[in-house]
């Protein structure tokens, strides 16, 4: 696989954003505070009030470079899009195993499958590490119930009861993950997932590292020629990144869940990093996403052994090999979709 390259996140605001030559120069209040050469980016992602000037967003869509733009809390506004990769043919047949409701049922099935694997092993690492019994003891029996799930998604093939058994294996994911929390409960208490909204700090750090695997995902589909919108588990509807929801159900434990916690468990969040808003919104504050993101890069950087292609890669290539691995089943290269199962 190719170098992982580096993604510039951008949260200063009213920041500029200028092409010079082939670096990228940013600049606040007309002041130069950064140069970066283009050839080190895969991604430029800015938040909030920054402006990017139209050469260097033309530049990023002749080189195929992604350029997303979030809000200031982290929720997608829009990305540019250069020319259309890939074929139509793969297209095609990504439309064409929608149609097919076998096909569709097996590919969902497949995502959820791994989605549950997942969140199961780090609710079976967290009470191995936890030291109230009281903890561990959840954890197990959460644990056992997704085990369930997982014997019984065996046997569906109705794509309805595939998501009724994902909806309900999330709740009881949801309901034990203040298990997992070693830090301070009473600065990051969890009562269930919420968002859009979200309604605490745990979740506020949850839904701004979401939004940050979503934009992998879309950039992994889009790499490859796949439409991110047409996707399997996640119903189709207008500007719905359906597919790339579906790829981002079997990451978001090791790649979301595990940074959140290790952020918490080891206090490199805390309160202070949080602002309240009226309605109840909780969300990150400026200082908060920088350690975030911080922390989000290193953990792309990290190498593990993916069994499927074995060999080992970072795990920032995950969303792209996923990607790739998809395209070749719809293709019909490969007889079956290999959803990511973690193995820390």
């Amino acid at each position: 696989m190719r170098e992982l390259l580096n993604v510039l996140y951008v949260q200063t605001q009213g920041a500029v954003l200028h092409l010079d030559h082939d670096t990228v120069r940013i600049a606040v209040e007309r002041e130069t505070k950064l140069r970066l050469p283009l050839g080190r980016l895969s991604g430029i992602v800015v938040f909030g009030q920054v402006t990017v000037t139209p050469f260097l967003i033309q530049r990023c869509a002749e080189d195929g470079r992604r350029l997303v733009w979030l809000s200031r809390t982290g929720r997608f506004t829009a990305r540019v899009e250069g020319p259309q990769r890939g074929n139509v043919l793969l297209r095609r047949a990504q439309h064409l195993a929608l149609s097919d409701a076998a096909h569709a049922v097996t590919l969902a099935r497949q995502i959820v499958a791994a989605k549950i694997q997942n969140s199961r092993a780090t609710m079976l690492r967290a009470a191995r590490e936890v030291k109230q019994t009281d903890d561990a003891n959840a954890l197990r029996e959460a644990s056992a119930r997704l085990a369930a799930a997982l014997e019984r998604l065996k046997a569906i093939d109705d794509m309805d009861t595939i998501r009724g058994v994902e909806g309900e294996a999330a709740r009881t994911y949801f309901d034990a993950f203040g298990c997992m929390v070693r830090g301070d409960r009473e600065v990051f208490t969890m009562d269930g997932r919420t968002r859009r909204p979200p309604r605490d700090r745990v979740n506020a750090l949850m839904s701004f590292l979401y939004a940050l695997v979503q934009a992998e995902c879309s950039a992994a589909l889009e790499g490859v020629g796949l439409d991110p919108q047409v996707g399997y588990l996640h119903a189709l509807r207008p500007g719905k990144p359906s597919l790339a929801l579906d790829l981002m159900e079997e990451l978001r434990a090791p790649f979301a869940d595990r940074l959140a916690l290790t952020l918490i468990n080891r206090k490199q969040v805390q309160a202070e990093h949080f602002d309240e808003h009226p309605g109840g919104a909780v969300l990150l504050n400026d200082d908060g996403r920088k350690i975030v993101l911080t922390a989000y890069q290193q953990r792309k950087e990290e190498i593990i052994n993916l069994r499927v292609i074995k060999q080992e890669t970072p795990i920032g290539l995950v969303p792209h090999i996923q990607a790739r691995l998809l395209a070749r089943h719809l293709r019909g290269d490969l007889s079956h979709y290999p959803p990511f199962i973690y193995r820390s």
